[in-house]
């Protein structure tokens, strides 16, 4: 702690989260927010199974089946800066407003889609809320204290997962019976249960003091402390960073002082808003945002890439009513989990880089022998493994991205990084179905490999490690 120019005892929003721990208030935070993960999880996997439904009943191309899920993604691009901007703007609670309303309520309109054409549509408004699902992560981040953030947003992300696994349950459950219609309805209601309890999480605090609004996060920081039955510090909470930290290497601390000095000194002034869209383009963070890019677009372009692999490799021809199209979804998802136990467990002991770089390399060598032709379940164990590494790295990129930024411009910088990583969304499809139709799955691999291999040589040139540091 340390004094302001009136004598007064300050801390800053970290040491009072190191003092609360994470207790009742933050378990509260995350069953909220994972939920709306789940949410967003499950308007993403429900174009696996309501696109061939909707080819069958309207007779459209597979080529406008397909588009079904290209305008979502492009949707999504828009999203992310929109939502990005607007969280760092008007704060976490509206980017999740944003991402709640704009995507849960044309959701549920689209089972009442009387053509192809007014789907689409539809489909495209739900994107843009799906693209500002990042709000999420990031807001719970910063309730979390310290030691142990990386550990608790890798069980956070475990919530998408299970989106995926509750949305393949409920499609073989109401597919059958009731219909891609009744999917859509139903899988929009977790959108609407949380709209109705969104009064009750309050502001970042974070967000509040970059804003200037003390006794707001003053207020906060009490709630958190009365739900969690422990004092906060003697004295008055503060924007302003810590000076001196000797548990950190002295030149990282200098560049982190350097950056949020900066930052705070350019935010301050009144053209804010036009500060916050450039101060990720700052020459102290230029370096680590270019880099988040490249490891955001092979991170999306990997995984959507495995999933189709995966799809091809276990010859899952299927029928929309068949069951296997179900269980295939639910076995590749549960291939996840040991990936995000294994970042949960890294991540605050050995650092955010070297977990990072080690899950995407790891990666990298599972994908190397399907160059060659192997036996088909030897391919489906590397290829299962290979999606626990690249989801592992999804979970240590949720941490990592955020905490690279400062509080004024943390959303706009993830939102932008999302986009470039939505690219490799809409990029991995095109780039793997175009080769494996014409039987080139070696040359699939090698550009999958390639490209994780440039992201696993960018982790070691990240210039910041963040374990443990404090974010403003």
């Amino acid at each position: 702690m340390a004094g302001d120019a009136s004598g007064t005892e300050t801390y800053t929003t970290d040491e009072a989260l190191s003092r609360l721990g994470f207790g009742r208030f933050q378990a509260l935070l995350l069953g909220f927010l994972g939920t709306g993960w789940v949410a967003e999880a499950m308007e993403v996997m429900l174009l696996s199974f309501v696109g061939p439904s909707v080819k069958e009943e309207w007779g459209v191309s597979g080529g406008a089946e397909g588009l079904i899920t290209s305008v979502v993604f492009a949707g999504m691009l828009i999203g992310a800066c929109v939502g990005g901007l607007g969280s760092d703007r008007y704060g976490r609670r509206a980017g999740f407003l944003f991402t709640a309303i704009v995507s849960g309520v044309p959701g549920f309109i689209c089972a009442f889609s009387p053509n192809y054409a007014t789907l689409l549509a539809l489909r495209f408004v739900v994107g843009l809320g799906l693209g500002g699902s990042h709000v999420l992560p990031t807001w719970f981040l910063e309730f979390v204290p310290a030691e142990n953030r990386g550990s608790w947003i890798a069980a956070f992300t475990c919530f998408w997962t299970l989106g995926t696994i509750l949305e393949a349950l409920l499609s073989w459950a109401i597919m059958p019976i009731l219909g891609w219609r009744w999917l859509l309805a139903l899988s929009s209601t977790p959108c609407f249960i949380l709209l109705i309890f969104s009064s009750v999480v309050p502001e970042s605090p974070r967000y509040l003091c970059s804003r200037g609004k003390i006794s707001e996060a003053m207020l906060v920081l009490e709630r958190i402390a009365r739900m969690n039955n422990r004092p906060l510090p003697p004295g008055t909470v503060t924007s302003e960073p810590k000076r001196t930290d000797d548990n950190y290497d002295p030149s990282v601390t200098t560049v982190l002082l350097m950056t949020e000095d900066r930052l705070d000194e350019d935010t301050s002034t009144k053209s804010n808003r036009k500060n916050t869209f450039q101060a990720f383009w700052s020459r102290d963070l230029i370096r680590s945002t270019l880099l988040l890019w490249l490891v955001h677009f092979a991170s999306y372009f990997a995984y959507y890439g495995l999933v189709y692999l995966i799809s091809e490799l276990s010859s899952v021809k299927s029928q929309p009513k068949d069951s296997s199209l179900y269980i295939n979804v639910l076995v590749t998802s549960f291939a996840e989990f040991p990936g995000l136990l294994l970042a949960a467990i890294l991540i605050d002991r050995i650092g955010r880089r070297v977990t990072l770089g080690g899950m995407i390399l790891l990666c990298c060598a599972f994908l190397a022998p399907l160059a060659t032709q192997l036996r088909e379940g030897l391919s489906i164990i590397l290829l299962f493994c290979a999606r626990t590494c690249v989801m592992g790295g999804f979970a240590v990129l949720h941490v990592y991205s955020p905490e690279i930024y400062p509080t004024s411009c943390r959303n706009t910088g993830v939102g932008f990084a999302s986009v470039i990583g939505r690219i490799g969304t809409i990029v991995a499809p095109l780039t793997t179905t175009a080769l494996l139709e014409n039987h080139r799955q070696k040359e699939v691999v090698l550009v999958m490999d390639l490209t994780l291999f440039l992201a696993g040589v960018a982790c070691a040139l990240f210039p910041l490690e963040t374990k443990g540091r404090e974010i403003h």
